[in-house]
């Protein structure tokens, strides 16, 4: 095995961390360093793993907080866009041109990315519209409109709740 400079194990660490396999990243070191590796080499990096348990405590810190990035920040992947689905799903349907079954296939994936937005909207406009009741009144006139409270709680979905429970 050949000793690797800082960077590269730094590089390996994140790729990990992002859930590459010790194969995709192998391959990437050798394209972005040039050096060749076993993907067992690339497996030491992983203090998930039994083989990376020896890992530096500074790599281990970097590999976890890396981890955290990637899970926390999916927005940043383009696909896992409501948006970018649907237009990707336009372009491929726009390109079956007369192929039937494969544009009946991308409609069939478009109906599923989209259920329950539908639903949302209903929900929506019902709450809109119990709004404008209350405003005006039960009988639909009212002399002044009634204050509304609407409360809105923010979650973080990257709080990890194993840590609230200590506090």
């Amino acid at each position: 095995m050949a000793a690797l400079k800082e960077p590269v194990k730094i590089y390996i660490v994140q790729a990990l961390a992002c859930m590459d396999t010790p194969q995709q990243v192998a391959d990437a070191v050798k394209l972005e360093y040039g050096l060749e590796i076993d993907r067992r080499q690339c497996a030491l990096y992983d203090p998930t793993k039994r083989s990376g348990k020896n890992l530096s405590k500074k790599l281990k810190v970097l590999f976890y907080r890396t981890r955290a990035d990637f899970k926390g920040n999916i927005l940043d992947i383009p696909i896992a866009n409501k948006s970018f689905r649907l237009r990707e799903l336009q372009r491929m349907y726009e390109g079956w041109g007369k192929n039937k079954i494969m544009r009946q296939g991308i409609l069939k994936q478009a109906r599923d990315e989209t259920q329950g937005h539908d639903i949302q909207i209903l929900d929506m406009e019902l709450k809109r519209l119990e709004i404008q009741k209350q405003r005006d009144g039960e009988g639909g006139v009212g002399d002044e409109p009634t204050p509304v409270t609407i409360n809105v709680n923010v979650v973080d979905a990257r709080v990890n709740h194993d840590d609230q429970s200590d506090a």
